[in-house]
């Protein structure tokens, strides 16, 4: 095929969990009832904003937090300087949507 130019695939599907304009592609599966308990949560809060701690006051699991990232559901928000090992993260629209939400004021 000298002089003709490969076509570039645009209608392909991303493949999961890779990255699209910076953020991961999100994910096709289902939330465990622990994740959506917690995504629900950022449903009342000012900007999507997900809580630290369950409603026991006991800390939200990191393994929780770190796969919500990786399935596109939620995002780190911003860093918080007195506790800087701290996920502060906010839901994302795909997490929206898994809640079958369209904002965070919805619920």
């Amino acid at each position: 095929m000298v002089g003709k130019k490969a076509k570039i695939g645009l209608a392909e599907p991303i493949p999961q969990g890779k990255k699209v304009s910076g953020r991961r592609a999100p994910s096709r599966r289902k939330p465990t009832r622990a994740q959506i308990e917690w995504l629900r949560r950022g449903l009342g809060q000012a900007g999507g904003k997900l809580p630290l701690f369950d409603a026991a006051g006991r800390e939200i699991s990191a393994q929780t937090i770190r796969a919500c990232i990786a399935a596109g559901w939620a995002e780190p928000w911003f860093s918080n300087p007195i506790k800087p090992d701290w996920l502060v993260c906010r839901l994302t629209e795909a997490g929206l949507k898994v809640l079958g939400q369209t904002s965070p004021r919805d619920g």
